[in-house]
């Protein structure tokens, strides 16, 4: 029998802060640093985002949204044999959020671990699940994207402190004798590492060098769409579809521009494009699985249809997955 991952549950979680635009504004003129929402949500689509408070960490949101898919598939946390939490907040330096939460899921025994690959970080985690449980060595995989971004932000650049947001968003994926992951494609440049980077660490119990983000966002949009599309009709071609089999776009949420220019390029109108950026921001590993769940929850998402995945982030990283769900 052929062995195949299907996507079974799906799950979200959003910290209860909403800043609007408005709150931004705000903030910033504090600083006296000048913005509005006009500004904002011309050149971004962003209208609001979520931020988590003091205290609270990215295995919070993520172990929140992976109780919610595990629900949803109707399985238990002791049935996951297979974690990967897909981030670039993690709780700690080491040991992996994935371990902190299958911890709090009140399990142990399976292999867990994180990803990093920015906000292409979920393709990433979905495309190793994929593979592993298609090799055998997982039957039901647990598969998270949980960020706390809002701790990365340098609140004196108005150009990237409104972009992002906090939120974890999971699914679960099982083996099936019937195909759900239909291909994946995942790529890396790293001669574009400084376009999109937090250039610090730790050493000696200090930070060496800058510990906030920073970003060239016009360099991040001119590789964004080409990738994207390439990344796309890469997945299709392996699966033998074309862009008229796709019911819904679900990319991660960066920026309703690139989003709108992939979609152009696919010749997909907007309406078949899942947008959840006006509300969450870029949500960076988890702006993908939280805008499946919530299409899923909405009732756009149905069973049968088909979607395309796809993401691209720091690294520079990108990738795309097809999904019959």
């Amino acid at each position: 029998m052929s062995r195949y991952a299907r996507i079974t549950g799906t799950g979200s979680c959003l910290p209860p802060r909403q800043l609007s635009n408005a709150d931004m504004v705000e903030l910033l003129a504090q600083r006296q640093i000048e913005t509005s929402d006009e500004w904002i949500v011309e050149r971004t689509g962003i209208r609001s985002r979520h931020f988590v408070d003091d205290g609270v960490f990215a295995s919070d949101l993520g172990v929140q949204a992976a109780r919610q898919a595990l629900k949803a598939a109707g399985v238990d946390a002791a049935d996951i044999d297979l974690i990967i939490v897909a981030t670039s907040t993690p709780d700690m330096v080491f040991p992996s959020t994935a371990a902190i939460i299958q911890h709090k899921l009140g399990v142990a025994g399976c292999p867990v671990f994180d990803v990093q690959a920015v906000c292409s970080g979920f393709i990433y985690a979905l495309t190793v699940a994929d593979a592993m449980i298609k090799a055998g060595t997982a039957t039901r995989a647990l598969v998270i994207g949980a960020e706390v971004f809002s701790r990365l932000l340098d609140f004196n650049d108005r150009t990237t402190c409104v972009l992002f947001g906090d939120g974890a968003g999971a699914v679960v994926l099982e083996v099936s004798d019937t195909p759900g992951i239909l291909a994946t494609d995942i790529h890396a440049d790293g001669k574009h590492v400084g376009i999109l980077c937090v250039p610090g660490h730790v050493s000696g119990g200090q930070i060496l060098g800058d510990p906030l983000l920073k970003m060239d966002g016009q360099a991040v949009f001119k590789l964004a769409v080409g990738v994207l599309e390439d990344a796309a009709r890469a997945v299709l071609a392996k699966a033998g579809r074309t862009e008229a089999d796709i019911d819904w776009l679900i990319p991660h949420q960066a920026n309703i521009r690139i989003m709108a220019g992939t979609a152009r390029k696919l010749k997909l109108p907007m309406d078949k494009v899942v947008v959840t950026v006006d509300r969450h921001g870029n949500t960076s590993a988890a702006s993908i699985p939280l805008a499946l769940d919530h299409a899923v929850r909405a009732g756009q998402v149905k069973p049968g249809q088909t979607l395309l995945l796809e993401g691209v982030g720091g690294g520079f990283t990108w990738g795309a997955v097809l999904v019959d769900f």
